[in-house]
């Protein structure tokens, strides 16, 4: 069974990549440009997992986290980062703020397939 997963990232080819990915495996994707964004999609419906870029412009991935994290609806929505922010402060930053993965960019379609598996499964 498919889950609705919430993408969320400012490129647009890198939200492409990770839509055919996922709609690839049979999943639900919501597409958001930036954090800002992604909390107008976030309207009571059922999401499965959150997968956010950190550096984007108007609402960064960390602050996304928090964000979905005081959101009663959200809490305890699994997010995964998908970000080229390899160093471990950032990791330990966004692991704080609530994200329960963190996969470094350039990315394999399996590798994120199986954390989708581990965290919406």
């Amino acid at each position: 069974m498919g889950k609705t997963i919430l993408i969320v990232d400012d490129s647009q080819s890198m939200r492409q990549l990770v839509k055919m990915t996922l709609t690839g495996a049979g999943h639900q994707v919501i597409e958001a440009v930036d954090g800002r964004d992604a909390l107008t999609k976030l309207t009571g419906q059922k999401i499965n997992l959150i997968i956010s870029d950190v550096n984007m412009p108007n609402l960064d991935g960390i602050g996304l986290v928090k964000a979905v994290k005081a959101n009663p609806a959200y809490r305890f929505t699994p997010i995964c980062m998908l970000t080229t922010e390899s160093e471990q402060g950032k990791k330990a930053e966004g692991q704080a703020a609530g994200a329960k993965a963190w996969i470094v960019k350039p990315f394999q379609p399996q590798q994120l397939l199986s954390a989708v598996e581990k965290l919406a499964g």
